[in-house]
């Protein structure tokens, strides 16, 4: 089986358990299957309800899921357009290495474009060395000068003013 094989879809309400399946995969592979606590039935309403927050497209080879692609739309203040943010990107394991992750970042692409987006932008984990060097063969360049920062949980709700830090 090889990409002629290969079919890029959206991903529909009945795959929010493929999706979940998937999500816990990515997870495991970086290290962070503990810190998944997102349901069949919270994917469904964030992905699939009235107002869907991200996409997913799902690349399937002889109907098998071999990886997936969640994304959502951000905004350049600088470009002045929108832009596409690139969430999770992950193949499985047996299925590397043979061109599905490109044409899943290449569909992204023709999205992107078509939608009049200014980029397509996406973070890696440092340690990931094979996805950096995948990345880069394509022509991606890393933002070094910049660092990401996250509040969650206990210090989202006291930064509310919620909660005590």
């Amino acid at each position: 089986m090889g990409l002629e094989d290969l079919r890029i879809e959206g991903a529909t309400v009945r795959d929010a358990g493929l999706v979940l399946s998937l999500i816990r995969a990515l997870a495991e592979y970086e290290h962070l299957g503990d810190e998944v606590v997102a349901t069949e039935e919270a994917l469904k309403q964030s992905l699939f309800g009235p107002s869907p927050q991200a996409e997913v497209l799902i690349a399937r080879v002889a109907g098998e899921a071999v990886g997936f692609a969640l994304f959502f739309h951000n905004y350049s203040t600088f470009l002045g357009r929108k832009g596409l943010y690139l969430e999770d990107l992950f193949i499985r394991g047996e299925h590397r290495g043979k061109g599905y992750g490109r044409a899943l970042l290449a569909h992204l692409a023709g999205i992107a474009l078509a939608r009049g987006c200014g980029r397509l932008e996406w973070s890696v984990l440092d340690w990931n060395a094979p996805a950096i060097s995948f990345y880069r063969s394509l022509g991606a360049l890393p933002m070094d000068a910049w660092t990401v920062f996250r509040v969650s949980g206990d210090r989202l709700r006291a930064l509310a003013g919620l909660a005590e830090p």
